[in-house]
């Protein structure tokens, strides 16, 4: 039987009570966790946090970037989700100086969470929240919908991890609309409690978005209004590389002609390599 390929699927129920946004990120999480060489507790909580900033993103600025970043308590690690409207998504760890591969970013207790998104008119909105020390991520991104955006939601998050690393990551996002009713509220409040081990949904063979869908929605008419793919891809380029070189000062780039060396630069998202030349260098001084 064929994997489910990830996706992201919209919805909204008959009454107009609620909004619901339903992921599947398996090989989306995937592909970060396996570039980032992530493994355990750092595995999973990156994977959580990509499934989150895919679910912000598609509630509050689907068609722009959202960033999520949580920094572990202490200051120790930090964890970074990058989710574009194209429906790709990339992630980074930052286990911190003297971290062994068995360290994990650190989440509750002072650990933070800070998402940014592209507003329309091309500036950000920031929001910071401290992560409950109860909940893990999924707690930190309800806190963040709460306090930042001033939208009640109800979201869970979960990277599933096996001996053979990720075996499935997925989420929901429910939000309450201004038509809901103490009926409605009350039913859905009861289904979540139900729904607490979405674990058990994500494990199941044939786990899809539109299943996590059927399933918050059990016996609730609701409307499918659409969906799209997700993926892991990175963004970066060597044309990327260059406009970030040249944003260095004059000074930098001529010292770095004049040492005449190739530069081997690696991207901290994908591992990919790229080698800037000295005439490469040098032709940006005559375009800075």
């Amino acid at each position: 039987m064929p994997r489910p390929s990830d996706s992201v699927v919209r919805a909204i129920t008959m009454d107009g009570a609620f909004r619901v946004i339903t992921a599947l990120t398996t090989e989306t999480v995937r592909g970060a966790v396996a570039v980032q060489a992530a493994t355990g507790a750092t595995a999973q909580r990156l994977g959580e946090l990509i499934t989150g900033a895919i679910l912000v993103r598609e509630a509050m600025a689907p068609n722009l970037r959202v960033q999520a970043i949580v920094k572990g308590a202490a200051g120790h690690g930090s964890l970074v989700a990058d989710s574009h409207p194209d429906g790709t998504s990339r992630g980074l760890v930052n286990l911190g100086k003297g971290a062994t591969a068995e360290s994990a970013v650190e989440i509750g207790g002072g650990s933070l969470l800070q998402v940014m998104r592209t507003l329309p008119s091309g500036m950000l909105h920031q929001g910071v929240v401290e992560i409950p020390t109860e909940g893990g991520i999924s707690a930190g991104l309800m806190a963040y919908m709460q306090e930042s955006e001033q939208v009640v939601s109800m979201i869970a998050v979960a990277t599933l991890i096996g001996e053979d690393g990720v075996g499935a990551s997925g989420g929901y996002l429910v939000q309450l609309l201004p038509e809901v009713e103490r009926g409605p509220l009350m039913v859905m409040t009861e289904r979540l409690k139900d729904f607490e081990r979405l674990d058990d949904v994500l494990a199941h063979e044939g786990a899809s978005a539109d299943v996590l869908l059927g399933e918050l929605l059990y016996g609730m008419p609701f409307s499918r209004l659409d969906d799209s793919p997700l993926s892991f891809s990175c963004r970066c380029s060597e044309l990327r590389v260059m406009a970030t070189l040249a944003s260095l000062p004059r000074s930098d780039i001529e010292e770095m002609v004049t040492d005449g060396k190739v530069l081997d630069i690696r991207c901290d998202y994908c591992g990919k390599d790229y080698q800037v030349s000295p005439s490469q260098l040098r032709s940006l001084l005559t375009t800075s």
